[in-house]
């Protein structure tokens, strides 16, 4: 059953961007520092008489993001302050752009699965994206009767992101946010990396109803992609329940809680005029010249979705294996290295490899990327960075599966020894022994012999069984430890027991 209301969600996002220094002073931009107040100067605490300095390398950041992001770029740029009290903002007000964002009225275009699972595209508009410096971090000891403030984070640069309320569901809204991320890492703005607050949600929703507005509610304290999932989904209901039952929904900010997949009323929502912006007097405006962006225009790379294209273009491989790969920038990297390597053992051959040929080398190494190095990468707890296999000796692998001089179990076995020592697959196969064993007469051998102890297994496949093929298989292969051809072992068990 359809619902009697329309949803409008609207996304607003905080990214910290990767630079050496604060927004607007030389203290280290340490996100993650452990030692509290450690990163701290007399501009970033708010003394008195101290003169902030915009950071050139986060302009240049969030304008890479813009052009990425479709937006237009401001030109003669400004700072505004903010006011508001909080612990952890010891000057009183937040150094931030209210009246002339860098970035504006740009868009994402992007695929995403909506609740059935069919492939839809989205177009979001993006309203805005602003550099403002960020907050400190209160803590609340468990039991204590105070509170602890770190300023390490006070005065880190921040790119806050608003979209238009056009997003209309859960699934857009999360898709929304995983492409953000892919971009930004592309980049190499920010990783972005929700869990360690690198990239921060917060989600305004409405339900309206006979073509009117509903009321805004703000969601905040959102870090993962299922956070913005389950409390979209949360919300829709309560406020629903709430308009059925004749009520009116409260224009309020509210926090989810992950634990019991709840959100909570933190506080009424501010307007714009309870801030009391005005311009910040002591930055100077900041131009951005025709020469500055388009040496900005020219440091960006090929982006994901461009690399997605390119990749099943190109390579042929499907969607979904395209999209685990370009997820990461470094698997991608890494996929792109394979690649030219494959291509140039193909062109030094005195017979080179057709389109077709090279194309199932290349869905033959996307796979073990996708499956096999994935799986060892997570569990090592590596980054997709630190894959200790070098591309050179993983397409050497890749080439040595497709001559069939190995079967897939000792591929696999060479791959662990591979990213545990850093050896050349060749040097391992010799080492271990590993190498498919194709003398016919070896093979016939060890299948007469099996096909002799397994009479019954013999009996079901000449009944039309399969099942029964695939154990004599097994049994072959365990005799022969794993080195028989398994093509030439399958058609002389099938010759034999026709």
């Amino acid at each position: 059953m359809n619902s009697p209301y329309k949803t409008k969600i609207g996304l607003e996002i905080h990214i910290q961007p990767k630079t050496e220094s604060k927004m607007f002073c030389r203290c280290k931009n340490e996100f993650n520092n452990e030692n509290p107040n450690t990163s701290i100067c007399e501009i970033c605490t708010g003394q008195p008489g101290t003169l902030p300095a915009a950071n050139k390398r986060a302009i240049e950041a969030i304008i890479k993001a813009g052009i990425a992001l479709n937006c237009d770029i401001t030109r003669k740029v400004h700072w505004d302050r903010k006011h508001y009290f909080y612990p952890d903002l010891p000057k009183g007000y937040q150094l931030t752009q209210n009246t002339t964002a860098l970035c504006q009225k740009g868009f994402l275009e992007f695929d995403y699965l909506d609740e059935k699972g069919r492939t839809q595209n989205k177009k979001v508009l993006i309203n805005r994206l602003h550099l403002e410096e960020d907050a400190g971090k209160d803590t609340h000891p468990e039991g204590a009767d105070y509170s602890l403030v770190d300023l390490n984070r006070a005065g880190a640069p921040l790119i806050e992101l608003v979209t238009e309320p056009v997003i209309e569901n859960k699934e857009q809204a999360a898709a929304f946010c995983r492409n953000l991320q892919k971009i930004f890492r592309y980049l190499k703005v920010s990783d972005a990396d929700m869990e360690k607050g690198q990239m921060r949600c917060e989600v305004n929703i409405s339900l309206g109803q006979n073509g009117k507005d509903g009321t805004k509610v703000e969601i905040k304290n959102i870090n993962s992609f299922k956070g913005v999932r389950k409390s979209i989904e949360y919300e829709i209901k309560r406020q629903s329940e709430i308009l059925n039952e004749g009520g009116k929904v409260k224009q309020e900010t509210r926090g989810w809680k992950a634990q019991k997949q709840i959100t909570v009323s933190q506080r009424g929502k501010e307007d714009a005029h309870d801030y009391r912006y005005f311009p910040e007097p002591d930055i100077p405006i900041v131009n951005i010249t025709d020469e500055w962006l388009e040496k900005i225009k020219s440091s960006i790379s090929e982006l994901p979705q461009q690399k997605k294209e390119r990749f099943i273009k190109n390579f042929n491989i499907n969607e979904d294996i395209a999209n685990s790969i370009i997820g990461h920038p470094d698997l991608a990297e890494y996929f792109d290295k394979t690649i030219s390597e494959l291509k140039a053992w193909s062109a030094s051959q005195p017979d080179k490899l057709t389109q077709k040929e090279l194309e199932k080398l290349y869905k033959l190494a996307s796979n073990y990327l996708t499956t096999e190095i994935t799986k060892m990468v997570s569990q090592a707890g590596l980054q997709f960075k630190e894959i200790p296999i070098t591309p050179e000796n993983f397409a050497e692998l890749m080439l040595i599966i497709r001559n069939r001089e190995i079967n897939s179990s000792a591929a696999q076995k060479i791959l662990k020894i591979m990213f545990k020592t850093k050896a050349d697959p060749s040097q391992i196969i010799d080492e271990h022994n590993l190498r498919i064993e194709k003398n016919e007469s070896a093979i016939e051998k060890t299948v007469d012999e099996v096909l002799k102890q397994n009479e019954k297994a013999v009996k079901d496949l000449k009944q039309g069984k399969n099942k029964a093929l695939q154990f004599l298989m097994g049994q072959v292969m365990k005799k022969s430890a794993d080195k028989a051809d398994p093509k030439t072992t399958i058609e002389m068990i099938k010759r034999k027991t026709d």
